[in-house]
């Protein structure tokens, strides 16, 4: 199975190296500054165990031929619109797209381009790039889940795990994927919109006189706003999240504040924005989820 992994940084380094390493044929599409960093210093995979350099496959838009049975998306929401020109040329007729992006608006617009090509995926990791470009996986954590978005594992879903599984990381093969989907969104958006707002990891949040109340009410509206618009609730799951995140002991953060104390862009408007468009759509009110987009999109323009 050729593998396309679109993107080589923290999630997409991280998952094609491990394939790499267990001997798939695995091309990762980057771009021109990328391409000239791992050509010089290779991928280096730093872990808990240790580290290795990989040469690994590369490939520009500019040069990419012939079609691939399983592209895997890891770019960030709002570079999907050129990852998506990107691709087109390695897309055949049995090509099947694994996105692994934050939110769920990329799932529809994905399936406009490409139809039922599209595959349900998403990770856990905790990993991210280092000062050279190195690919550091920051605790044991790292989990690939994918599925058919309509539940129907046939036999295309099949060739995809006997792929990806028994590589150095989790693999979970869903047979409901969509709600796996929606709670990852849960709490991503939980997490990243109370850190984001308050400035500070769930620790220091908790610990502070009504941060308990800020994280269940962002909580609650966001629960509300997947529940009506589509998310059968799993009610043991939802109060497991809402436990993890309910930790004074874990001082937890989200890649967006992360990327947000740094300077850099942000998923504003996939993570938090595009729940405020839903909940709009079922009359749920959001008024703690709107305070954290304003304040998101003040950063923006600041920025």
């Amino acid at each position: 199975m050729r593998i396309l992994i679109v993107g080589a940084g923290a999630t997409g380094g991280y998952f094609g190296a491990r394939l790499a390493q267990a001997g798939r044929d695995v091309t990762f599409l980057v771009r021109e500054r990328r391409q000239q960093q791992l050509q010089q210093t290779g991928l280096v995979l730093q872990t808990p165990e240790g580290s290795t350099v990989l040469q690994p496959q590369l490939a520009l838009a500019s040069t990419l031929t012939g079609d691939y049975d399983l592209i895997i998306l890891t770019v960030k929401s709002f570079a999907l619109e050129q990852a998506i020109e990107d691709i087109a040329p390695a897309v055949g007729a049995q090509t099947l797209i694994m996105p692994i992006l934050n939110g769920m608006r990329h799932i529809d617009t994905l399936r406009a381009r490409f139809g039922d090509k599209v595959i349900g995926g998403l990770c856990k990791i905790h990993a991210t790039l280092g000062e050279h470009g190195e690919v550091m996986q920051l605790s044991p954590l790292h989990v690939l889940y994918y599925g058919a978005l309509d539940g129907n594992n046939d036999a295309r879903l099949a060739r995809v795990d006997a792929a990806l599984r028994d590589a150095q990381f989790d693999s979970v093969f869903a047979d409901n994927i969509i709600s796996e989907l929606w709670e990852k969104w849960l709490l991503l958006s939980t997490l990243g919109a109370v850190c984001c707002v308050a400035r500070g990891n769930t620790q220091h949040i908790l610990r502070s006189a009504g941060g308990e109340a800020l994280l269940q009410g962002i909580f609650a509206e966001v629960l509300a706003v997947i529940t009506a618009d589509g998310y059968q609730q799993r009610p043991a799951v939802t109060a497991k999240i809402y436990e993890t995140l309910n930790n004074p002991d874990a001082a937890m953060t989200s890649s967006m504040y992360r990327d947000l104390t740094q300077g850099y862009d942000i998923e504003a408007d996939q993570i938090i924005g595009d729940l405020l468009v839903r909940g709009a759509r079922h009359a749920v009110a959001t008024p703690l989820l709107n305070a954290v987009y304003v304040n998101l999109q003040v950063y923006l323009q600041a920025r």
